[in-house]
């Protein structure tokens, strides 16, 4: 009699990470022909005309395998930065990245310490090597508690997640926390700043994180994107900073063509397209007050954003209004997976789909 196939034990605790609903899929199930999705935090004004125009380029060199090293386009980070090559690496998206860490760094019985309600790769990851998730509360402002994460760790912890700003919740931590964070923690332990929404953050109190990798720190390791600023979420680019020791060890283990050839070329033109850097900032900056202004109107309470999304309380009623929405054509972000069951995250759009949002949304509290 078979006994069947038995999956490892790490992966008996994973509900996997489920993204934002396409527009097609939408469209479909309730006969819709205008849909707008706001769940995922992408770019509204679509690509980086530099790297789109990097990407049809390089179309007819497709039949050649991508630098498996990345050098070209990890020089340009390096570059574009100014920090050495050798503490620059770079992935298929930053969940890519998160899970070289995850292979390298940890083993059956290790602790990772996050705070509650944020990027659930970082859960999966450290479930798969059977690691043991820590999960801190977040303040009443729903931002990320630095001091309940130091206080988590112990001699088992290997790796601590900071998503600043953070996802779903759009907060921000200060410098001077951080400051404090990272010399409380034990030189054993990689401090993962995921900063994948740096870009939008308008804050003088915002830590430069990299000062810390350009120092040499051995344990921080910054963790960015072209995802968001860039438009560049179709591609999937992720890029990290670190000490070269921790980069080394990541090379052991990263697929060999982990980032392919548009994505390399893409990558690249991104970083000089400073114009379309600074019209995504300034609409997402425009678009983010609109909306706050409106859900104050409409008598809503929201977590203070430094990103290009929202979070927003509804009340117990969040899924009905979720799927509202849905109905009527507007993709939002229910926030039960991230542990906030009464709350909604809204990506920023464009003015128009803001005001779609808004008035869509009025309409269904008013109901």
């Amino acid at each position: 009699m078979s006994k069947g196939i038995h999956q490892q034990h790490g992966l008996e605790s994973i509900n996997p990470y489920v993204p934002g609903k396409p527009i097609e899929d939408v469209k479909r199930e309730y006969g819709l022909d205008d849909v707008i999705k706001m769940a995922s935090n992408e770019n509204p004004l679509g690509v980086s005309p530099k790297a789109l125009a990097a990407m049809k380029a390089a179309l007819p060199k497709l039949n050649h395998y991508p630098d498996g090293a990345n050098y070209e386009f990890r020089s340009a980070l390096a570059e574009h930065f100014s920090i050495d090559m050798s503490q620059v690496a770079v992935g298929n998206g930053a969940d890519d990245l998160i899970l070289e860490l995850s292979m390298a760094y940890l083993e059956d019985g290790d602790e990772v310490v996050v705070s509650r309600s944020s990027f659930p790769m970082y859960d999966i990851y450290t479930a798969a090597m059977r690691a043991r998730m820590i999960k801190t509360p977040l303040t009443s402002g729903h931002g990320i508690d630095l001091n309940a994460m130091a206080d988590a760790i112990t001699e088992r912890t290997k790796i601590v997640y900071v998503c600043n700003p953070n996802n779903p919740t759009g907060t921000i931590v200060h410098a001077d926390a951080v400051d404090a964070f990272i010399r409380r923690v034990p030189e054993s332990v990689i401090i993962v700043l995921d900063e994948a929404y740096y870009e939008m953050v308008d804050s003088d109190s915002f830590p430069n994180s990299l000062a810390y990798v350009r120092g040499r720190r051995k344990n921080v390791f910054v963790l960015r994107t072209f995802s968001k600023v860039y438009g560049l979420a179709g591609i999937r680019i992720g890029y990290g900073f670190a000490h070269p020791e921790v980069i080394s060890t990541l090379f052991k283990i990263k697929p060999p063509f982990n980032v392919n050839g548009l994505a390399q070329a893409a990558g690249i033109a991104a970083l000089k397209d400073s114009d379309f850097v600074t019209q995504s900032v300034d609409t997402n900056k425009i678009g983010r007050q609109v909306l706050c202004r409106e859900l104050d109107r409409l008598g809503l309470s929201y977590a203070e954003s430094h990103t290009n999304f929202i979070l927003i309380r509804i009340g117990l009623n969040a899924s009905t209004v979720q799927q509202s929405l849905l109905k009527r054509g507007v993709i939002v972000r229910p926030c039960r997976g991230y542990d906030l069951p009464e709350f909604l995250r809204v990506s920023i759009g464009t003015p128009d789909q803001n005001e779609r949002f808004i008035m869509t949304l009025g309409e269904i509290l008013a109901s």
